[in-house]
């Protein structure tokens, strides 16, 4: 038995306790995607506030997925540059690299890494935009000009 499968944490609060069923492919349960596991479990950890075990990301989730899942799961957000992980005993304890909106700015960039013009997925983007946020965005890249950080 790992030595993280034990449910640590207990009272704190877990993520999806009013989803019947749980989480996982049970017989009445319903299946969830890759990318639906993932941002439950990235909602998890930045709820936590601290790096959390696969253990206690397991626990925190109150779903009914195996231990290995979790650990596939924690892993392949590592793999992405979501998560850093520090070896804590023989498993790893694991965090987000930055906040929701540091996670979204990060989509952001990687998706617009993976087109070829750049100019034109900026220039189409900027176009959808409502005019209060490209007025936002006009004045922090206005305060970008000028040496001064938006937030």
């Amino acid at each position: 038995m790992h030595e993280d499968s034990a449910q640590p944490g207990a009272g704190e609060p877990r993520v999806g306790e009013h989803h019947a069923g749980g989480a996982g492919g049970g017989e009445h349960g319903t299946r969830r995607g890759a990318g639906e596991l993932e941002a439950a479990v990235l909602s998890a950890l930045l709820a936590a506030g601290m790096a959390l075990s696969p253990g206690e990301v397991r626990y925190r989730l109150d779903a009914d997925l195996a231990y290995t899942t979790v650990v596939t799961i924690l892993s392949r957000l590592h793999d992405k540059g979501v998560l850093e992980r520090r070896k804590v005993g023989r498993a790893y304890a694991y965090a987000p690299v930055a906040d929701e909106p540091g996670l979204a700015a990060r989509r952001m960039a990687r998706v617009l890494d993976g087109e070829g013009d750049r100019e034109a997925v900026l220039a189409r983007f900027v176009s959808g935009l409502s005019e209060s946020d490209e007025e936002l965005l006009r004045r922090m890249l206005g305060d970008r000009e000028t040496g001064e950080r938006g937030t």
